[in-house]
């Protein structure tokens, strides 16, 4: 069975990019442009594991990531935050959130896979 791998993005770009390099290291992928699709995504196909942008337009991913961390379903699902805004405020906002970790755009297309496979269990 394919490991899944849900993807939480506004741009379009970045979106397809990183979903095309997963898809083709073997892994499924759920796409979401929000953080409340993703949020809903996530409690439904359960995947092994989230990539959030902080940025999104109705929330910021971190806070997503807190209340996908208070739901028994997905509280111990991987998030991967995948952003271009880090600064050392947002990196301590990432730190206090369990089991998260962090990319920086833009991604290197050919580690990128590798990278996100080492947070899966």
């Amino acid at each position: 069975m394919k490991q899944k791998i849900l993807v939480v993005d506004d741009n379009k770009n970045n979106l397809m990019l990183e979903k095309d390099i997963l898809e083709a290291a073997g892994f499924e992928v759920c796409e979401a442009e929000d953080a409340s699709t993703g949020i809903a995504v996530a409690r439904k196909e359960k995947p092994d594991v989230i990539l959030m942008d902080v940025r999104l337009p109705d929330m910021r991913g971190t806070e997503a990531a807190r209340i996908l961390r208070r739901d028994k379903e997905t509280r111990d699902i991987p998030i991967i935050f995948v952003t271009a805004s880090v600064m050392a405020e947002n990196e301590k906002e990432i730190k206090d959130i369990p089991n998260t970790g962090f990319l920086g755009k833009p991604i290197n297309t050919r580690t990128f896979a590798k990278k996100i496979s080492e947070f899966i269990k």
